[in-house]
């Protein structure tokens, strides 16, 4: 089942009959399956935050439609969306966004208090995940007094408490050194292997974007090629390389 499907997605700013005006985005298009790992990369400059920003209901496209569990979202009401994104859509960010003056367990639960859910179904939901990921002994400690690969295991199990139906990366390990930042890519190939979770994930990290099951390159705003992986990450992250140099602009900052 197609969870996105993303067509002829156009970003302009500055109006569309300015002459001073810039495409960001032209003509974007692509699905993604249930249960599939898609990683988002291309050169700085190349749309893939705009992309990213678009497709989670952030910003708004110039044209196109994007369905995201066959619901049509830029056809919403502004309300319509901020409950859609709450209840359908998780995020994981590069800064982790959790909140210092809650717990990691309170942050967990911050979406389900929003929706207004049962106590007990939040205490379950909370242990579930908390456990899985290894920070249920921790539940009661606050962001600054964990480190930040923990932080960011709370950040990825607050994604998931709603059951979204995709759940959206923007560069998750961006400030995580290297032994945090494999811990963390492990812990979404966890999430989509035994939890089935569907995740599209922005990464400028080719070693990040080696865990994925597939990647999709843009440059100047529109998809350039895509590659697929057959199973070996260490070859996968070979072919990435080769991708980033074809198109440019990044191997280097790798």
């Amino acid at each position: 089942m197609k969870v996105l499907n993303a067509k002829n997605i156009t970003k302009v700013y500055g109006g569309k009959e300015n002459i001073n005006s810039t495409k960001a985005l032209n003509g974007v298009e692509f699905s993604i399956e249930e249960g599939d790992f898609v990683g988002i990369m291309g050169p700085s400059g190349s749309g893939k935050t705009t992309l990213l920003n678009i497709l989670s209901g952030i910003d708004r496209p110039t044209s196109g439609t994007i369905e995201i569990a066959e619901k049509n979202i830029e056809s919403m009401s502004k309300d319509e969306l901020a409950l859609f994104r709450r209840q359908k859509l998780g995020f994981v960010f590069q800064e982790f966004n959790l909140l210092d003056s809650l717990t990691l367990k309170e942050n967990i639960m911050l979406p389900m208090i929003l929706d207004k859910k049962d106590q007990n179904l939040m205490e379950a939901k909370c242990k579930e995940i908390m456990s899985l990921f290894e920070i249920y002994d921790i539940g009661d400690k606050y962001p600054h007094s964990v480190s930040g690969g923990q932080q960011q295991r709370a950040a990825v199990s607050r994604s998931l408490v709603n059951g979204p139906a995709i759940v959206f990366a923007d560069e998750p390990t961006g400030n995580l050194d290297s032994k945090s930042s494999n811990a963390v890519m492990k812990l979404f190939t966890k999430i989509n292997t035994e939890l089935k979770s569907t995740i599209l994930m922005v990464t400028h990290d080719a070693f990040a974007a080696s865990f994925c099951k597939r990647i999709i390159f843009i440059k100047d705003g529109a998809v350039n090629m895509e590659i697929v992986s057959k199973g070996d990450p260490k070859e996968f992250f070979e072919r990435i390389l080769d991708c980033l140099a074809v198109l440019g602009g990044e191997k280097n900052e790798i």
